[in-house]
C-alpha cells in the first residue's frame, strides 16, 4: 500500500474513490435495511421507518458548516478520518440496538436513532473532508472532475449496497449487517492512511457561514429539490415493492445507481462544455419522468425503469450546480462552500423521510413518488430562472479534464 504514495494525482483520486466506495457501503447497505428492520422487526409504521432513515440527515445538515470550516482550517484529511471513525461508531450503536435484552420497543428504537444521528455527523465530515482534500490535490481547475468521480463512487455504493444490505439482513440479521458496516469504514481508513495531505490549509479571511450561504443558496435550492426524489426512492422503494407484493425490492437502488454512474461516465464533462444550467434543467426533467413512472407503475418492470431514469436524472445536478457554488467563493472557502451547498441536499433527504412516511400511511406508497416528481419539476422551473454563472471568484474552475 506504500506504493500509493508514488501514484499520480489522478491515480490517487481513483484510489481515494475506491476507499470512499467501500466506506460508503456502510451507509448504502443500511438505508433500505433500516427501513425494513423498523417496519417489520420492530413492528413500527412508515413514519417511524422514514424517521429512522431520514434522521441521519438532520445531524448532517447541522454539521455541514462546521465540517467545511474544519476542512478549510485543518485540511480535508483530518475531517475525512474523523468521519470514517464515526461511521464505525454509528454502526456499533445500531448493532447494540438489536441486542435481545433490549427487546423490540422504544429503547431499541431510540438507540437506533442515536446511531443514525451519529452516522449523519460522520457523513458530513467524511464527504466534505474527502472533497476538500481531493480538490486541493487536483487543483481548482478539476473541481468538477472530483465531484463527478466521487459521485460515481458514492452512488456506485448505493447501487451495490441496496440489494446487498437486504440480502445480509435476510441471511445474517440486523446484527450481522451492522458488524460488516463497522468493518467497511475501517478498511477505507486503512487504504487512505498512507496518503499525505495535499497542501496546507489556505489562509484568508473567513466570513460567517451565513455569508457563504448567501452566495450559494440558489444552486443549493436546486440540488435540494433534486434530492427529494432520491430520498423517496432510497427509503420507500423496498416498502413499496413489499406492499405491492412484487419481487426485487432490493434492486431499486441498483437501477438508480446504474443510471447514475452511466450518465456520469458518458456526460461527466458536459457542464464544462455547455454550462451548468442546461445540464441541470435536462437532468431534472428526466428525474421527473422517472418519478412519474414509479408513481404510475402497473408492475415491477416499469418501477425499475422509473428508478433507472431517476438515477440518470439525479446524476449531473450535483456537479453542475456544485461547480457553480464552488466558483462563487475564494479558494480558502471551498470547504465551507461545499459543506453549505451539500446541506441543501441533506435538508431534502432529512425532510423527505418522515414526510414521505406520513404520505405513505395516509395515501399509499405510490404517492410518495408523485411528490418526488413534483419537486423535480419545481427544481426545473427554478433552474430556468438561473443565469449560468455566478459572481466572479478567485477560485473560478476551468474545464474538468
Amino acid at each position: 500500500m506504500s506504493n500509493v504514495l508514488q501514484y499520480s494525482p489522478l491515480r490517487r483520486l481513483v484510489w481515494m474513490t475506491t476507499a470512499l466506495f467501500l466506506s460508503y457501503l456502510a451507509v448504502a447497505m443500511a438505508m433500505p435495511a433500516v427501513a425494513v428492520h423498523v417496519s417489520h422487526t420492530l413492528g413500527m409504521g412508515n413514519v417511524a421507518s422514514g424517521l429512522a432513515v431520514g434522521i441521519a440527515f438532520l445531524s448532517t445538515i447541522l454539521s455541514r458548516g462546521w465540517a467545511g470550516r474544519l476542512a478549510d482550517e485543518r485540511g480535508g484529511k483530518s475531517g475525512m478520518f474523523r468521519g470514517l471513525a464515526l461511521y464505525a461508531l454509528a454502526a456499533l450503536l445500531c448493532l447494540a440496538s438489536s441486542l435481545p435484552m433490549l427487546g423490540h420497543g422504544m429503547v431499541s428504537y431510540a438507540l437506533l436513532l442515536a446511531g443514525r444521528l451519529l452516522l449523519g455527523l460522520g457523513e458530513s465530515l467524511a464527504l466534505v473532508g474527502m472533497l476538500a482534500w481531493s480538490m486541493a490535490m487536483m487543483g481548482p481547475a478539476r473541481s468538477g472532475l472530483v465531484m463527478a468521480v466521487f459521485g460515481m463512487g458514492m452512488y456506485g455504493a448505493f447501487a451495490a449496497g441496496g440489494p446487498l444490505g437486504l440480502w445480509l439482513l435476510q441471511e445474517r440479521g440486523f446484527p450481522g449487517l451492522m458488524a460488516i458496516c463497522i468493518a467497511l469504514p475501517l478498511l477505507g481508513a486503512l487504504m487512505l492512511w498512507p496518503l499525505a495531505p495535499a497542501v496546507p490549509a489556505q489562509a484568508g479571511r473567513r466570513p460567517p457561514f451565513a455569508q457563504v450561504l448567501g452566495r450559494i443558496w440558489r444552486p443549493g435550492v436546486v440540488v435540494g429539490l433534486q434530492g427529494i426524489g432520491f430520498a423517496a426512492l432510497g427509503a420507500f422503494f423496498p416498502l413499496y415493492f413489499l406492499a405491492q407484493g412484487w419481487e426485487g425490492a432490493g434492486y431499486g437502488l441498483t437501477c438508480f445507481g446504474l443510471g447514475f454512474v452511466a450518465v456520469r461516465i458518458l456526460f461527466g464533462s458536459l457542464p464544462d462544455r455547455i454550462g451548468g444550467v442546461p445540464v441541470a434543467l435536462a437532468s431534472l426533467l428526466v428525474e421527473a419522468v422517472g418519478q412519474a413512472l414509479l408513481w404510475l407503475a402497473p408492475g415491477p418492470e416499469v418501477a425499475m425503469a422509473g428508478a433507472l431514469l431517476t438515477g440518470m436524472g439525479c446524476s449531473m445536478v450535483f456537479p453542475a450546480m456544485g461547480l457553480e457554488a464552488v466558483r462563487r467563493v475564494p479558494m480558502h472557502l471551498r470547504g465551507t462552500a461545499i459543506g453549505g451547498f451539500a446541506a441543501f441536499q441533506d435538508l431534502a433527504y432529512g425532510v423527505t423521510g418522515p414526510l414521505a412516511g406520513w404520505i405513505a400511511d395516509h395515501f399509499g406508497h405510490a404517492q410518495v413518488f408523485l411528490v418526488g416528481g413534483m419537486a423535480a419539476a419545481l427544481g426545473a422551473a427554478i433552474t430556468m430562472r438561473l443565469r449560468d454563472g455566478g459572481p466572479a471568484s478567485t477560485s473560478r474552475a476551468g474545464p474538468a479534464r
